[in-house]
């Protein structure tokens, strides 16, 4: 009887957590820092030396648990980018997840060298701080209630997504250099080069053979489809990962091909790995913050702050403004994406492998990596919302619709349900639907008004702030978006 009542035990704390996470999700809006930074809290108030007493002191179960949560929140992440984002913002994003990722380390580095820190180790720091995680920043926003302007949002996204690789190659590269006590030499740089071409070309390709296969399978129920692109995910990742190429590259590269096809049940299998996503997340950062002590942050607390006020109004700015120049960005566009480079889990997880590879100063570089976290959360990440609508970079597009129409198909379909926002100035405003002239193989299916659901008629009047549902071939998709402007972005 022993074993039940200890996972019950078990079983009781997970669910508490995890419950209290969720509900804390809502506190951040008032707040205005990234949810995660709550979580973290938590992890440490659940900790030994808090409240929850939980003693949990396991770096190789809470290291391997954040590589599997970021393979599953990076696959999300690609299975939601659509490829017009990437072709509008590849260019700036690649520069700066890779020029940009390298540029932050240096700068970094240099800071703490001065600091006292070893060469090795200080370029080690720097390294691990050196990507940014967009799912801060958009959390971020939407407590807020911004929307950024196009561009500027698909740039941070994409380079989030694809700065991790890089900054895990750098990671590793150099951790192993200081075991061997090795200098630096070319071979991290063709490691790198080596790492992201296998990443790439075996997450395109998984990508498209799991969209092949997706399509093509007949499985017993829609629940199944799930399991799949699950697989998918963890076959990327893991096979690359054993070719010595970039897992994160891969797994990203696969969900991004397999979110812009069609297979399935795309929604429910969108709406379930937006909920493993979340769920990764929470897991994550709440096992992170258990593997703090905060007595321990005291010690570190004068070498955190300066390296995060290098890192947020140094290096970040400096490195950003140099990418982005041959870009064209305007100036208010340029100091945005400057300001906003939070980290979230990734430098955390990262701190964690010099740890297990026993890397003397290990810990307490662990624990300025997490003080650096927190700050950067804390500061640029409590002025987000400001910051962008002072630079007048938060997007006029109205909000998502509270209420959706999808349609679920195990076959290709030739017709779409597409979303429309009524704008006071377009040509459907103040127009009976009997006068749109729609196709004969066309029909509007459904009026959101507020909060309000509308049948639609031959007389019901489309007025200004209304969405608008209406099924088209695909065919007909040009004609209905000269009519009523912009699909909405679900």
């Amino acid at each position: 009887m022993i074993e039940p009542i200890a996972t019950g035990w078990i079983l009781l704390g997970c669910g508490i957590l995890l419950a209290v996470s969720a509900m804390l999700s809502r506190a951040s809006q008032g707040i205005g820092i990234p949810v995660f930074l709550l979580f973290l809290i938590l992890g440490m108030l659940a900790g030994s030396e808090g409240p929850g007493g939980i003693i949990f002191e396991s770096y190789d179960l809470g290291f391997r648990i954040g590589l599997v949560a970021l393979a599953l929140i990076l696959f999300d992440g690609g299975l939601n980018t659509p490829y017009e984002s990437v072709k509008r913002s590849i260019g700036p994003a690649l520069v700066l997840s890779t020029v940009g990722v390298v540029g932050t380390m240096l700068i970094v580095a240099l800071f703490a060298y001065y600091l006292g820190f070893p060469l090795l180790i200080a370029l080690l720091a720097g390294a691990i701080v050196s990507s940014t995680d967009a799912a801060a920043v958009f959390s971020t926003l939407r407590a807020g209630g911004v929307r950024l302007k196009r561009r500027v949002g698909t740039t941070l996204e994409l380079e989030s997504g694809l700065n991790d690789p890089v900054a895990v190659i750098l990671t590793i590269g150099l951790t192993h250099g200081l075991l061997s006590e090795q200098a630096l030499s070319v071979w991290l740089v063709a490691d790198v080069v080596w790492q992201l071409a296998i990443g790439g070309l075996l997450g395109l390709g998984t990508g498209f053979l799991g969209r092949k296969l997706l399509q093509r399978m007949e499985l017993l129920t829609g629940g199944l489809y799930p399991v799949l692109t699950l697989a998918i995910a963890f076959l990327a990742f893991g096979l690359t990962t054993l070719l010595n190429g970039s897992g994160f590259l891969a797994v990203y590269l696969a969900g991004l091909v397999i979110g812009n096809g069609w297979f399935p049940y795309r929604s429910g299998v969108q709406r379930f790995h937006d909920a493993t996503a979340w769920l990764s997340q929470v897991s994550m950062f709440i096992l992170l913050g258990l593997l703090v002590f905060p007595s321990e942050l005291l010690t570190v607390a004068l070498p955190g702050i300066l390296l995060a006020a290098v890192l947020v109004f140094i290096a970040r700015p400096l490195v950003v403004a140099i990418c982005l120049l041959p870009f064209g960005f305007p100036i208010r566009e340029t100091l945005f994406v400057g300001w906003i480079g939070l980290r979230g889990a990734v430098p955390i997880v990262l701190a964690i492998y010099p740890v297990l590879a026993q890397v003397p100063g290990s810990q307490q570089l662990f624990n300025v990596v997490f003080f650096i976290v927190v700050l950067t959360a804390i500061i640029p990440g409590g002025t987000v919302s400001w910051v962008a609508r002072r630079l007048n970079l938060a997007s006029d597009e109205p909000a998502p619709p509270r209420a959706m129409i999808e349609i679920d198909s195990l076959i290709p379909i030739s017709g779409q349900v597409s979303s429309y926002f009524v704008h006071a100035n377009s040509a459907v405003s103040n127009s009976a639907i009997r006068d749109l002239p729609l196709s004969d193989r066309d029909s509007v299916l459904l009026v959101l008004r507020g909060d309000a659901l509308i049948v639609p008629r031959g007389s019901t009047v489309l007025e200004p702030g209304d969405h608008v549902y209406v099924f088209c071939q695909t065919g007909d998709a040009g004609i209905l978006n000269l009519l009523f402007g912009r699909q909405e972005i679900q």
